[in-house]
């Protein structure tokens, strides 16, 4: 009876002391993240249980301070607060407004500064923690964009990246995925591990690659885990093997192991075909990992989370698990330095996702996915913002068709202008340069300039900059001659909102059997004349389905 009532005062006092969490999603504001100080590494430990929503944690954070700064901010929410430390010594600290402000005037600029936090109480948000899809216990990670915060104090920004290590004591029949290498097997956790106190084991997982907050995730279940193959062709310079390769793995729960084999039977050949077309593989690892995101799936690095639901009912996800492992190079390791650049990231991984299916399945079925595409985008709400929209302050509506399909799309088009040799080589070029690093559209643009030897100003600001797609009509004259040939005056009106730009592109004009001419439309109304012994039965543009256009008739 004792013991039991102190538990129950223990979690009564913490959540009284829970302060109310913020909004999540919500943008910085102007300079929030402005690079006065660095985060190096996250060491967490959490302490699970299966009794209780509750959670403690201990998290080390090591910074270094770019300049003298009175006080070091860090993204924290809805949590109590027992203890902060900075170098083992007691700091003074203020916790409002989903931020802890820790005394730093005592330390100067670059000085390395280990910042330990002890805290505990029920997440609102970010960890998500109750039942599966089967009615059994489980704790899943969700952090994108901003929800890092609600289960361990960060710099909850996507220009910061570190590297992290976990340590999590867990129920004892509960399998734990997390970034990294599982660098010790499971034991069982020690009596004074953090947490209630119940049968369980202690595991440690480390990622020694930096990645950004909403990529740091933990998962806890009953799971089994399925070895899928080793991607030999994926030579990772974070691979714990001696040959460079990559274990790819399938964390399910176990009643849905079989039914999620045609998802994830392709992975290892999709992690062999991005390293070829891209660069090395950035990560230790590559788990699939059935989970309780609110997403379809989840790009967390090396530690992928997909839909429960969706496995649970035996869907075919192979698209969206292609989607994801092309995050791992973009998102993941080259991060958007700033959420309203999102397309470097949603956009890149929509059309390698595309991409794996053409190597594989035949340019027909990848033709098909782009028509899919570009139909959405034709279809979305969004089509008078641009793709790199600051207007937007709830993150959230990011997740839009501006920087999915379309901003597929753009890259799409960039391949037609460029070919493939000169745009394959860029994208390579981009990986290796800003690999484990943060980058925005116009060092982008730059690398493409680069390879290219163009000047693509006027393509990102027609594509990334401005709203919209070129809207095509064309007016046919024929002009029949009495002996030889007749021509036929074809005038081409770009008639889309007055707002959106006067779109330029380079294509090809064609009639009849793939009769073509290359043409560069570049003005509102531009005739083009082509002579034919008879007068073509149609006229048409773009063949090769290279250009984003809505052609009307």
């Amino acid at each position: 009876m004792k013991k039991t009532f102190i538990i129950f005062l223990f979690i009564s006092y913490s959540l009284c002391q829970e302060p109310a969490p913020i909004k999540s999603g919500i943008a910085p504001f102007k300079n929030e993240y402005s690079g006065k100080f660095d985060v190096i590494n996250y060491d967490l430990e959490i302490g699970l249980s299966e009794k209780s929503e509750q959670i403690a944690g201990i998290a080390n954070i090591t910074i270094i301070l770019n300049k003298n700064i009175k006080q070091i901010p860090l993204d924290f929410t809805g949590l109590s607060i027992q203890s902060v430390l900075i170098n083992n010594s007691i700091a003074k600290y203020s916790y409002e407004k989903g931020k802890i402000f820790i005394d730093s005037k005592n330390f100067k600029a670059n000085q390395m500064l280990t910042v330990r936090i002890e805290y505990n109480g029920k997440p609102d948000d970010g960890l998500i923690i109750g039942k599966n899809v089967h009615g059994n216990p489980s704790v899943f990670a969700d952090n994108w964009p901003n929800r890092a915060r609600f289960w361990f104090p960060s710099k909850d920004h996507p220009s910061d990246k570190a590297t992290v290590s976990f340590t999590i004591h867990a129920p004892s029949k509960w399998k734990v995925i997390a970034n990294g290498a599982l660098i010790e097997k499971p034991k069982v956790s020690a009596e004074n591990a953090i947490g209630l106190k119940e049968s369980r084991l202690t595991w440690r997982w480390k990622s020694s690659v930096p990645i950004p907050t909403y990529n740091m995730v933990i998962g806890a279940a009953e799971m089994d885990i399925t070895t899928l193959g080793v991607a030999n062709f994926a030579y990772s310079p974070s691979s714990l093997r001696s040959d460079g390769s990559i274990e790819v793995s399938n964390w399910t729960f176990p009643e849905d192991t079989e039914k999620s084999q045609l998802s994830f039977e392709r992975s290892v050949e999709m992690v062999n075909f991005f390293t070829t077309k891209i660069g090395p593989y950035p990560y230790e690892k590559l788990a699939n990992v059935q989970s309780s995101t609110r997403f379809g799936g989840m790009e967390n690095a090396s530690a992928i989370f997909y839909s429960q639901e969706a496995i649970a009912k035996g869907r075919n996800i192979e698209s969206t698990v292609s989607h994801e492992i092309a995050h791992q190079w973009f998102g993941d390791s080259v991060t958007e330095k700033e959420w309203h650049h999102l397309w470097l990231s949603e956009g890149f991984a929509t059309y390698f996702g595309a991409l794996f299916f053409e190597q594989s399945d035949g340019r027909d079925n990848f033709i098909e996915r782009m028509e899919k595409s570009k139909n959405r985008i034709f279809q979305s709400k969004v089509t008078d913002r641009p793709i790199v929209d600051y207007e937007v302050r709830d993150l959230f509506k990011l997740l839009n068709s501006n920087n999915y399909p379309k901003g597929a799309w753009v890259l799409h088009m960039l391949r037609g202008l460029l070919g493939d040799e000169i745009f394959f080589r860029g994208i390579s070029k981009y990986y290796n340069r800003y690999n484990n690093r943060t980058a925005l559209t116009k060092d982008f643009m730059k690398i493409m300039e680069e390879v290219s030897g163009k000047n693509l100003q006027y393509f990102f600001d027609q594509w990334i900059f401005s709203p919209g797609y070129p809207i095509i009509e064309f007016e046919q004259t024929w002009i029949p001659k009495i002996n030889g040939n007749g021509k036929m005056i074809i005038t081409i009106n770009q008639t889309q909102k007055k707002k959106w730009p006067t779109f330029i592109f380079e294509s090809e004009l064609c009639w009849d059997d793939n009769k073509c001419i290359p043409v560069k439309i570049d003005q509102k109304t531009q005739w083009f004349e082509i002579t034919s012994s008879v007068k073509p039965d149609s006229i048409y543009i773009d063949p090769k389905n290279w250009i984003l256009v809505d052609i009307q008739n």
